[in-house]
């Protein structure tokens, strides 16, 4: 079946169906009905707050006796010393830098060292953080009314609330 011909029967049927409701929809009459209930139909809903948390806090802390003249020290005693040791002036050049390399090594390891074993003292620091805080509220979500039309009592559900009446469809067909 090509698509125009699904086209067509497609709008046959439709046009067929909507004169097939024609007598229903023009059945149809509007009238009021008084409203004698409505209660929220009510939802409860979480929100995440965000909110600061601050405390005071005792924390151990060492005091870093590092400096960068120790490794510079150890670098220059370093190089004079590959430089005394080296025979030739070729080997002195080598065994300087080897010696400043190392020396500035070791110095600053010696100073990490003395870091580490620095007397530590007490100290206390604000820490904060971020925590969500979850709240609840209640908003209605919709209405459950009762109303009342020729006598008789009925309810509905209805996505805003209506006032002291409301507008029924009233359809009349032989009985």
């Amino acid at each position: 079946m090509s698509r125009r011909n699904a086209l067509r029967i497609l709008l046959v049927f439709g046009g067929l169906a909507a004169f097939l409701m024609l007598p229903a929809a023009a059945d149809a009459q509007y009238d009021h009905a008084t409203v004698l209930d409505v209660e929220p139909i009510v939802e409860r809903v979480r929100t995440a707050v965000p909110r600061e948390r601050c405390w005071l806090e005792t924390v151990r802390e060492r005091r870093h006796a590092s400096s960068t003249s120790a490794p510079l020290v150890g670098a220059l005693v370093g190089g004079a010393l590959g430089n005394a040791v080296g025979h030739r002036k070729r080997n002195k050049q080598v065994g300087a830098v080897v010696g400043a390399v190392l020396g500035g090594a070791i110095a600053h390891d010696i100073s990490r060292h003395n870091a580490r074993h620095a007397p530590a003292r007490r100290v206390r620091r604000e820490v904060c953080e971020v925590v969500e805080e979850a709240r609840y509220r209640e908003r209605p979500s919709g209405y459950l009314v009762t109303y009342r039309y020729n006598g008789k009592t009925y309810r509905a559900r209805m996505d805003e609330r209506p006032g002291d009446t409301i507008r029924v469809r009233v359809r009349v067909s032989p009985g």
